[in-house]
């Protein structure tokens, strides 16, 4: 089976399991939890997820994320890449005011008093109440409109709350020098400009443009290996060292 059929299944898995793992993902439970002074589930998910970015940068986006399994599933009705640019700092406006909001809810509740992985789900199942439903229907439909209306995995671009946290795992990683996941380019001279890495990148990146520069280092760069797998002259490899 090709690599980018094995990303699919494993993101089609995650989107089938979105209705259990929902509240795992969540920022409002952090808060939540925050005030009653509670270290929960989605608190350990966001901090293993930054520890993870820093040898695998954002992998998780491209294989396990439910969210991006979503929004591929539009592939077939909006296949056009975002506009860039200074859109992609609101995701990072949204996480600096909520990230404010979880410490000061830590600080106000006097700290953390409790471990409680299932905060407020039943038996570990998110999704097992009316209101659960309505919470998760409406996710759903804060995921999918972005793409809908602006294209690939638009929500990851502008609204992701969880991409800021392997973001800076990322560029943490480059700073120290560590060893850790990337795709590298062999011979930048070698690139015909064909334009089948961008096409098939999920996030839209334009790929020729990373090319020139001998590496992939776009911040929204996932790591998935299609623009490896569909090179013509297979001049993009996976690296180990940036």
């Amino acid at each position: 089976m090709k690599r980018q059929q094995i990303r699919k299944m494993f993101l089609l898995i995650s989107l089938l399991l979105f209705p259990v793992t929902l509240y795992y993902f969540s920022p409002a439970l952090i808060v939540d939890a925050g005030l009653q002074g509670i270290l929960n589930g989605s608190f350990l998910v966001f901090c293993l997820l930054f520890l993870l970015s820093i040898p695998f940068g954002r992998l998780f986006c491209a294989y396990l994320c439910p969210a991006g399994g979503l929004q591929e599933c539009v592939f077939a009705v909006k296949e056009k890449s975002p506009k860039q640019g200074r859109r992609l700092w609101l995701k990072y406006g949204i996480w600096t005011v909520w990230m404010a909001a979880v410490i000061f809810c830590y600080f106000h509740s006097g700290g953390i008093v409790a471990v409680d992985f299932w905060f407020e789900t039943e038996h570990g199942i998110s999704v097992s109440s009316m209101q659960s439903y309505l919470i998760y229907y409406g996710i759903l439909c804060l995921i999918l409109i972005p793409a809908l209306v602006c294209g690939k995995r638009a929500f990851c671009h502008y609204f992701c709350w969880m991409a800021p946290f392997m973001v800076l795992g990322t560029k943490l990683r480059r700073f120290l020098h560590l060893p850790g996941l990337y795709i590298r380019v062999g011979k930048p001279e070698q690139c015909i400009a064909c334009g089948k890495c961008a096409k098939v990148c999920p996030m839209g990146i334009d790929v020729v443009q990373e090319i020139k520069s001998g590496t992939v280092k776009n911040a929204e760069c996932i790591q998935c290996g299609a623009c490896i797998d569909n090179c013509p002259r297979s001049i993009l490899k996976y690296g180990k060292n940036c």
